[in-house]
């Protein structure tokens, strides 16, 4: 498959981008290029006014099988700080850019995800998953841990007992356990995957929007923060937000509507 194919980007006429993984063959599984691929994809997402949501699935029967290993064979020869240092320039920068983009993002999860695709998925604000899906934190197998942020991401999504669980045991969970411990929000036939993420993303995208990237920060932020600086921080961005057209026409919309019906 050629180079420029690996990742597929499009965006629809609601401001909806889809990122989709496309190396169907080698079950989505992540190569250097298609990494620097997805950083530039998201880096466009994030910088792009006409962008409101971006959706994240896989081509093929897989969402992302993790890294593949034997595209990773040149790096076993590299010492440890090399190693740590591709991490860092193309890894953890998709990490970095998905944290500071203030747009919600999705996960459709069409098939299995493993390790470093898990990991994908969890970066993602919202999670929807086929019911003939499978999740596994498989770095145990191979005798390593997650480097990507997977860490980071799954004790805080479903407490750290189960992380370490999922983490140590390295096993597979179906939709049905991912969806009881709260690591996606809905489950759906693969039929009705893609449907029901784009009718989710499009109510998302169809709000005002600075709200939206309002609501984004501080949750994120609010995470470590104390009470007295969290409330110090919305208040701003309330302010802020009673200054927008979309607030003003929201308003004057229900004073419209209450007018009508008395």
């Amino acid at each position: 498959m050629a180079a420029d194919n690996l990742i597929l980007f499009e965006v629809d006429e609601h401001g909806i981008a889809t990122i989709t993984l496309n190396r169907p063959e080698k079950y989505n599984a992540f190569t250097k290029d298609m990494i620097v691929q997805w950083g530039s994809m998201l880096e466009r997402c994030e910088t792009d006014p006409a962008i409101k949501v971006v959706v994240l699935t896989g081509a093929g029967k897989a969402f992302c099988s993790g890294g593949d290993i034997g595209a990773q064979k040149d790096r076993a020869n590299n010492d440890s700080l090399e190693r740590k240092d591709f991490l860092y320039r193309h890894v953890h920068k998709i990490a970095f850019i998905m944290e500071r983009m203030d747009k919600p993002t999705m996960a459709a999860i069409n098939g299995a995800a493993r390790g470093a695709g898990l990991d994908m998925a969890l970066m993602c604000d919202l999670r929807i998953m086929a019911d003939s899906a499978t999740l596994a934190e498989s770095y145990i197998n191979v005798g390593l841990i997650a480097g990507d942020g997977g860490t980071y991401y799954l004790p805080r999504l479903i407490g750290i007992p189960r992380a370490l669980e999922l983490f140590w045991t390295g096993r597979a969970i179906d939709a049905a356990e991912a969806e009881r411990i709260g690591l996606v929000n809905k489950v759906v036939s693969p039929d009705a995957l893609l449907p029901a993420t784009y009718e989710l993303a499009r109510a998302i995208a169809s709000q005002p929007f600075e709200a939206i990237r309002a609501y984004k920060r501080s949750v994120y932020q609010g995470m470590s923060m104390n009470l007295s600086t969290h409330l110090d921080m919305v208040s701003s961005h309330t302010s802020i937000l009673r200054d927008t057209p979309d607030h003003r026409a929201k308003v004057a919309a229900f004073l419209e509507r209450k007018r009508a019906s008395r």
